[in-house]
């Protein structure tokens, strides 16, 4: 009989499920937390691909600084429902137990680019845009992803171009995902790292979101600004698989559903996400498990490369704009 092993669909299903008790959860607990206040998250839970193993990557944003109060009444009301917090070392992990992420929508919005905007920025940045999902106040993270959109696609933008400045700017977040990855768990002196589950996620998770943002500005050619701007509200709120699906269609996206079935169920199974957090380095060419996966992710990469050629001709611009 053949192994099962958990599809997106299955996971999307029970996390739809566990992030509907976590909002339900927090609606009446958080008497402190002023009207325009947020609480997103982003990572597995975000894309709809959660699983017990999950870490929930949640922070808080508001236009005024959090009191100590709000700040420990959502730590306790999380906590009281068994959130596993985000993982120490990200781009929304706290260094003290009893602290929690929090930024203001200025900390969201300002710099882009320049010497300040750091590789915590553009992460944040990039992934609130592209992933972002909402634990309290819906309508507050639409407002702000709107406004993230209006920087990158200004009034002076003529209908034919592309969103580039956006796409630079997602170019930038994946190499910038890439380098940190080597830094992170082949630098000596960089911070020790679990490798194998950051190489796997960086091949399939990641890349499939930097392809959803790739693919979505690409659909922005020829559009007035406003279009432009609301294609791009539209896709992001999105789950990043049903995103690409909205984009390419279900039957061609099914090569790509089914290579990154077999990653998911990789990260979602608890013994066999172990066994990668155990590999050594060493045993890379050697370990069955780990090549098996590195084959699968060769095949996606391939599967994602013809899915851009057939959707986007070789006249698109979005072509040019990737090469040049």
């Amino acid at each position: 009989m053949k192994a099962h092993f958990p599809t997106y669909h299955e996971l999307r299903a029970w996390t739809e499920k566990r992030m509907n008790c976590i909002r339900n959860g927090l609606e009446n607990g958080l008497l402190s937390l002023q009207n325009d206040d947020m609480i997103l998250v982003c990572g597995s839970y975000a894309r709809g691909e959660a699983s017990e193993q999950s870490d929930l990557d949640y922070f808080l944003i508001s236009d005024e600084n959090f009191n100590d109060k709000a700040k420990k009444e959502v730590l306790g009301a999380l906590d009281d429902l068994k959130i596993r917090r985000p993982a120490e070392g990200g781009p929304f992990g706290s260094a003290a137990d009893d602290e929690i992420s929090t930024y203001t929508c200025d900390d969201i919005l300002n710099p882009i680019g320049g010497e300040d905007d750091s590789n915590n920025r553009i992460t944040r940045r990039i992934l609130l845009l592209l992933e972002g999902d909402w634990l309290v106040n819906k309508e507050g993270l639409h407002t702000l992803r709107r406004k993230i959109l209006e920087r990158y696609i200004q009034d002076s933008m003529t209908d034919h171009q592309l969103a580039l400045f956006l796409l630079n700017d997602v170019i930038r977040y994946w190499r910038t995902m890439a380098v940190d990855y080597e830094f992170k768990t082949s630098d000596p002196s960089g911070p020790k790292k679990a490798w194998a589950v950051r190489n796997v996620k960086l091949m399939f998770s990641r890349k499939l979101l930097y392809s959803s943002g790739l693919f979505s500005i690409a659909l922005t050619a020829d559009q007035t600004r406003d279009k432009k701007i609301k294609i791009l509200e539209d896709l992001f709120d999105l789950p990043v698989v049903e995103r690409m699906i909205e984009i390419c269609g279900k039957r061609a996206m099914k090569p790509v559903l089914d290579s990154y079935d077999r990653f998911l169920d990789s990260i979602s199974d608890c013994n066999k996400r172990q066994h990668l957090e155990k590999l050594k380095t060493e045993a890379r060419k050697e370990d069955k498990k780990f090549r098996d996966l590195k084959n699968e992710g060769h095949l996606f990469t391939r599967e994602l490369l013809k899915l851009f050629e057939s959707r986007f001709d070789s006249t698109h611009p979005i072509r040019r704009a990737v090469l040049y």
